[in-house]
């Protein structure tokens, strides 16, 4: 059951193991990327991690914000 006071944002990740390295190294923390209703999305390199693979990190994601946008899961949808 969805809370009505979360919200969800889809978005589209394409990074590639190598790219994904800068985080392991201290160089990169954050991402930036565009949800796919054209909002502009930041978030910890961390909260992605599980989703690491040899490739690097791909797919179509949700991120659930709750009150004051404070982050609460994200999850792989493709």
């Amino acid at each position: 059951m969805i809370d009505m006071r979360t919200q969800q944002i889809i978005f589209k990740l394409a990074i590639s193991a190598e790219a994904f390295l800068a985080v392991y190294k201290g160089h990169a923390k954050n991402i930036s990327t565009i949800a796919v209703d054209g909002r502009r999305l930041e978030f910890s390199a961390e909260k992605v991690k599980p989703f690491l693979t040899r490739a690097g990190v791909y797919g179509t994601f949700e991120m659930e914000l709750g009150e004051g946008h404070k982050f609460i899961a994200v999850r792989r949808l493709s």
